[in-house]
C-alpha cells in the first residue's frame, strides 16, 4: 500500500461527492481539482544584495520541500537600477502529492499561527477559477527557524484549479479547508 497524502483522500472521499451535489455535475471529470499551487516570494532589495535571492531560495525550499527556482527580470528599468536577466526573486510550483502535503500544513499548521487571525479574504480571485493568498511574514511557516531569518518577507500562494468559474473554485477551496472569512 503506497502512501497518499490525507486531503488527496479526503478529496476523492468527499470533496467530490459534496461538489458534485453542490452543482449537479453529471460526470466526475467535471468536478474541479487542484492541478497547482505557486509560492513566489519577490526580492526586490536583491539588487543591492545578492545574497537574499540566496537566503529566498532557501527559505523556499525549505517550507516547501522541493527546490526553489530563482525568477529573472523581463526587461531593463533604469530607475531601479535593473538589468534584463538579473534574479529579482523565488518560485516553487508543486503538484501532485507534495501539494496535497503543502495545502495539508499550510491549513493544519501556518494560517492558524498568524496574528489576530479570522480566516482569509475571499476576493483574491482572478476570475478563471485560480486563487491568490498574499502572506505578509515567512516566520508562520513552522519549518523557518526564526533565529536564522535574515529578513522577513511576504510571499505569494496560488492555487491553481480547473474549476471554470470562481464560485466553483471558492467551494472547492472551501472544501479542501481553506478558512475563508464569513460574510
Amino acid at each position: 500500500m503506497s502512501y497518499v497524502p490525507r486531503l488527496k483522500a479526503e478529496y476523492k472521499s468527499r470533496v467530490m461527492s459534496a461538489l458534485t451535489e453542490e452543482f449537479g455535475y453529471s460526470n466526475v471529470m467535471q468536478v474541479p481539482k487542484l492541478q497547482k499551487i505557486v509560492v513566489s516570494k519577490g526580492v526586490g532589495a536583491a539588487i543591492a544584495d545578492k545574497k537574499l535571492i540566496d537566503y529566498a531560495l532557501e527559505e523556499l525550499t525549505t517550507i516547501t520541500g522541493q527546490k526553489a527556482v530563482s525568477t529573472l527580470s523581463k526587461k531593463d528599468v533604469a530607475n531601479f537600477k535593473l538589468r534584463k536577466g538579473m534574479p529579482i526573486g523565488a518560485r516553487v510550483t508543486l503538484r501532485g502529492e507534495k501539494m496535497y502535503e503543502f495545502l495539508d500544513r499550510l491549513i493544519t499548521a501556518s494560517l492558524p499561527r498568524v496574528r489576530d487571525f479570522k480566516g482569509i479574504k475571499a476576493n483574491g480571485f482572478d476570475g478563471r477559477g485560480n486563487y491568490t493568498l498574499g502572506i505578509t511574514e515567512q516566520i508562520i511557516f513552522p519549518e523557518i527557524n526564526i533565529d536564522q531569518v535574515k529578513k522577513i518577507g511576504g510571499m505569494d500562494i496560488t492555487f491553481v484549479t480547473s474549476a471554470a468559474t470562481d464560485k466553483e473554485a471558492k467551494s472547492l477551496l472551501g472544501e479542501l479547508g481553506l478558512p475563508f472569512k464569513k460574510n
